[in-house]
């Protein structure tokens, strides 16, 4: 199989991306980890994406496509891929296309995760992390028995500045205006498999495996 993962930040998209590839024996492509590949390695495409960070400016597309298209070159790739941050953008998409033909690939599916965006507010903006540990809190499900003092290793428990209402709200909003309108791009492709994963995770993994049960 070869896939693409779409969901909004705090879908749970990182979660359900671990369960496919461990579970269908998929390789991940996840543009950050490809980005930190290439810069710490100093290739050609990792300078080049290095010269816009290092000034302060978004790395332009046709990097970021160059770097998805070397990383889709590779032996790997032919036991079932699954793309996780690209594409984001329609002009990406268009990209993909073009490219997937020219390197003997195809698409099977783009599974699109959907959460009501009230959860997704919840969920994130009650998000808590230990500054010392990296564990992680939640205001309602998941509380430190003192407040503010990691259970693991008594650090202090801190809300991200990425989980405060007014950021996760730009984050949906950009999430909305660059990601969503993918969405309709592959439906129109009939590609689009859509997974609720609003409930618990059980669920959510029962209707994924139901899902990927009939893709080819």
């Amino acid at each position: 199989m070869n896939l693409i993962l779409l969901g909004a930040p705090g879908s749970g998209k990182g979660t359900m991306a671990e369960t496919i590839v461990k579970d269908y024996h998929l390789v991940h492509i996840a543009t950050g980890d490809i980005f930190r590949y290439n810069i710490k390695n100093q290739t050609v495409l990792g300078l080049e994406a290095k010269r816009y960070i290092d000034a302060g400016q978004l790395v332009p597309d046709s990097v970021t496509i160059n770097m998805v298209a070397d990383r889709l070159q590779q032996d790997d790739v032919k036991q079932g891929f699954l793309l996780d941050g690209f594409p984001r953008t329609l002009e990406q998409a268009e990209a993909l296309a073009k490219m997937l033909p020219e390197l003997g690939l195809s698409l099977s599916a783009v599974l699109a995760i959907d959460v009501p965006e009230e959860q997704i507010v919840e969920r994130l903006s009650g998000r808590r992390v230990c500054v010392d540990c990296g564990t992680s809190y939640h205001v309602q499900s998941k509380k430190p028995q003192s407040d503010g003092v990691c259970d693991s290793c008594q650090g202090e428990v801190v809300q991200r500045a990425d989980d405060e209402l007014k950021t996760v709200r730009e984050r949906l909003a950009t999430y909305h205006k660059q990601t969503e309108p993918l969405i309709a791009y592959y439906t129109q492709r009939g590609l689009v498999q859509h997974l609720d994963n609003s409930g618990d995770y059980a669920s959510s993994y029962a209707k994924l495996a139901a899902i990927l049960r009939n893709i080819k």
